[in-house]
């Protein structure tokens, strides 16, 4: 089940983000989710609640999890065309000279934070496409 370790790369990569903003609680985590990744929704679920668990940062946070459709690219005819209902196939040219365009990642989009007043707690969102901890490369060895 590799969707610890995924939990794992995504938990670090917020930690550095609320470490950078000085934040000190996160509400909930909203990823990005490529179709043909390999990463079971169900189980990174899972895996989120037992892991967060043991963060303090991250006691509580909710995963948010947006599929991103696989798109394929052919290259004879330079069309795309969804991977999940076609295949390597092309549907335009019938070539197999295809190769995986996006739908595979699986991307940090955005973190919710709880900011304490004196008062009430508040809610501040940071996009994460405005700094260097958006990606996850998952199939990077994991460490």
């Amino acid at each position: 089940m590799h969707e610890l370790g995924v939990v794992f790369y995504i938990i670090r990569d917020v930690k550095a983000v609320a470490a950078e903003n000085k934040v000190s609680k996160v509400a909930s985590v909203t990823i990005e989710l490529g179709e043909v990744s390999g990463v079971i929704p169900e189980y990174l679920t899972d895996c989120w609640e037992w892991a967060c668990k043991k963060e303090p940062l991250m006691v509580g946070a909710t995963l948010n999890i947006e599929t991103m459709e696989a798109v394929t690219f052919c290259e004879d005819c330079r069309q795309e065309y969804p991977t999940v209902k076609y295949a390597k196939i092309c549907p335009h040219c019938g070539s197999e000279n295809t190769y995986l365009l996006r739908g595979r990642d699986v991307n940090i989009k955005d973190i919710t934070v709880m900011e304490s007043s004196k008062e009430e707690a508040e809610s501040q969102d940071y996009n994460t496409e405005e700094n260097d901890h958006n990606g996850l490369d998952i199939s990077a060895p994991i460490e």
